[in-house]
C-alpha cells in the first residue's frame, strides 16, 4: 500500500487515542493531520506503521495537552470534553475497554492523571498495546511505564462507579427520560433520577448557562421540567443520540443548528448525572451551530406573562 493508504487505514485508530488523551475532537483531528505531515516527511519506511504513527500522535497529543492544561486553569466555569457522537474507531476484542474510556465520567476521570499517565493509561488499558510498544511511544523506560500505569489505575479505580448499566437497560431508562422531558413530566422525570442527581453546564463563560450545579432529584426534575417543554415552544428541538458512547441528545433551534449536547450517566438502574455542553466552540464539529444568546433571549420573551 501507499503511504496514504496505510495513513487512512490507521486514521480512526490515531484519532481515537488523541481523542482519549486530549478530551477534545477538535485538537484531536490537529494531532491525527499533525502525525500525517510527520509520516508523510519521513525518508523512511518504518518497520511497523502502526507502531510509528501510534507513537507520533501519542507525542503530539501529550505536547497539546501539556499546553491544554493551562487553558483550562483559567476556563471559565466547568470543562467537559468535548462531544463525541461516533468513536470512529472498532475492535471487538477490545469493545468494553473502548466504550468505557470515552464516556464523559471517564474522560473527566483522565484529566486527573498527568499527561505522561494518560498516555500510558490509554495506550495500555484502553488500546492493548504492549509495554514496549508504550515505552517507545512515550519515550520512557518500560520500568517507568509500568509506575505511571500504577499510578493512573490507582486514580481512575478511586472515581469509578461500582455498578455499570448494561447497554439495553440504559436505552430503555433513556427513552423513558426524554419521554418524560418532552411532556414537562415531574413526577416522571424524577422516578428516573437518582436522589444525589446533578445537572452542570459547560458554557466557557460564551453562553447562558447555569449559574451553579443544579443537585438533588426535586430540583432537577422541576428546572428540566420547566425548561424544555418552554423552549420547545419556539421550536427548539432535540434527537437522542449517543454521546461519548452513553445516553443523550442534541438540541437544535428553529434553524437545524446545534444549540446544545446533553449527556446523561446512567449506572444503578437511575441518572446519576446531567452533562449539557454548551460551550460553542466545542459544537462546530457537529453542526452549523446555534446563536445561543439569541435563544434565550426569545425564550425570555416567550414565557414572558402577557399583558
Amino acid at each position: 500500500m501507499s503511504k496514504v493508504e496505510e495513513f487512512e487505514e490507521l486514521r480512526p485508530l490515531l484519532f481515537s487515542i488523541a481523542y482519549r488523551v486530549l478530551g477534545s475532537v477538535s485538537e484531536a483531528e490537529d494531532a491525527v493531520q499533525e502525525t500525517w505531515l510527520r509520516f508523510d516527511r519521513s525518508a523512511t519506511w518504518p518497520a511497523s506503521t502502526k507502531a510509528f504513527l501510534s507513537a507520533a500522535v501519542t507525542r503530539i497529543s501529550i505536547d497539546v495537552l501539556r499546553s491544554a492544561r493551562v487553558r483550562r486553569e483559567a476556563y471559565v466555569g466547568p470543562w467537559f470534553p468535548e462531544p463525541l457522537l461516533d468513536d470512529p474507531y472498532q475492535d471487538p476484542a477490545r469493545a468494553a475497554e473502548l466504550a468505557d474510556s470515552v464516556s464523559m465520567a471517564a474522560l473527566l476521570l483522565l484529566e486527573r492523571l498527568s499527561p505522561l499517565e494518560r498516555a500510558v493509561f490509554v495506550l495500555r488499558e484502553v488500546f492493548g498495546y504492549g509495554f514496549d510498544e508504550v515505552a517507545a511511544a512515550v519515550e520512557r523506560s518500560e520500568a517507568a511505564c509500568r509506575q505511571l500505569l500504577v499510578r493512573a489505575r490507582r486514580h481512575m479505580e478511586a472515581g469509578r462507579p461500582r455498578f455499570e448499566a448494561g447497554r439495553t437497560e440504559r436505552e430503555k431508562l433513556s427513552a423513558r427520560f426524554f419521554d418524560a422531558l418532552r411532556e414537562g413530566d415531574v413526577a416522571g422525570l424524577q422516578e428516573l433520577l437518582a436522589a444525589d442527581v446533578s445537572m452542570v453546564g459547560d458554557g466557557g463563560g460564551k453562553t447562558p448557562q447555569l449559574a451553579r450545579a443544579v443537585m438533588g432529584a426535586g430540583n432537577v426534575s422541576r428546572l428540566l421540567a420547566a425548561v424544555f417543554p418552554a423552549l420547545a415552544m419556539i421550536d427548539v428541538t432535540f434527537e437522542p443520540h449517543e454521546v461519548n458512547g452513553q445516553p443523550g441528545a442534541i438540541f437544535r433551534d428553529r434553524d437545524g443548528k446545534v444549540l446544545q449536547a446533553m449527556a446523561l450517566d446512567v449506572l444503578d438502574g437511575q441518572v446519576q448525572a446531567i452533562r449539557l455542553v454548551l460551550n460553542p466552540d466545542k459544537l462546530g464539529h457537529m453542526g452549523l451551530v446555534a446563536d445561543a444568546w439569541a435563544v434565550h433571549h426569545e425564550l425570555r420573551r416567550a414565557r414572558r406573562p402577557a399583558r
